[in-house]
């Protein structure tokens, strides 16, 4: 009787500890993205309407350099369209990348993007991006992909130089690490 009681005692403080586990697990997601918000860790970057673009004298230029990869999952090659571009901040600016679909399938993809150095992050901020919704390539399929930003006019002297970087994932053979991130990038619209 009293092995009884001892088994479902401890039954109820494993079970107790695995719910509090499980709900650790999915409190982490917020306070990860609140976390990044803040810091502008992981390359988050911030979120702006076109419309909210305000004109601003600005004495200096950043370069904002473009770079574009693929996981070695996806069947598809992807770059910039232009490399680097000189920018005024507080000014709104255009660019697009290329993805080709280099399969005899089609293959959806999703694009995680970072922006570097992280504590650039903050003063960047998209309008329009092709990351905020996943992307299907038919076989053979070429598309141009447009990025709308602006670098914020309240950018620190110091940080000349920026990269937008993009990685490519097919979303069928994506890893739950991946999924999480591509999830906070549609989550974040950044």
């Amino acid at each position: 009787m009293q092995r009884e009681q001892e088994n479902r005692k401890v039954l109820k403080i494993g079970l107790t500890v695995a719910v509090l586990m499980v709900g650790f697990g999915f409190a982490l997601v917020p306070l990860y993205d609140i976390i990044c918000d803040i810091t502008g860790l992981n390359g988050k970057t911030g979120v702006l309407a076109a419309q909210d673009v305000r004109e601003t004298a600005v004495d200096h230029t950043v370069v904002v350099q473009f770079d574009g990869t693929v996981n070695s999952d996806l069947p598809w090659s992807f770059r910039p369209k232009q490399f680097s571009m000189e920018v005024v901040p507080g000014k709104l600016y255009h660019t697009e990348y290329i993805a080709k679909n280099i399969s005899t399938d089609d293959v959806t993809g999703q694009a995680v993007p970072s922006v570097a150095p992280n504590e650039a992050s903050i003063y960047f901020s998209k309008t329009e991006c092709f990351c905020f919704t996943e992307q299907l390539l038919a076989s053979g399929e070429e598309k141009n992909m447009p990025v709308t930003f602006i670098v914020s006019a309240d950018i620190p002297k110091d940080i000349d130089v920026l990269t937008l970087s993009y990685t490519f994932f097919n979303k069928n053979r994506m890893t739950t690490a991946e999924k999480q991130q591509a999830g906070n990038a549609n989550h974040e619209k950044i």
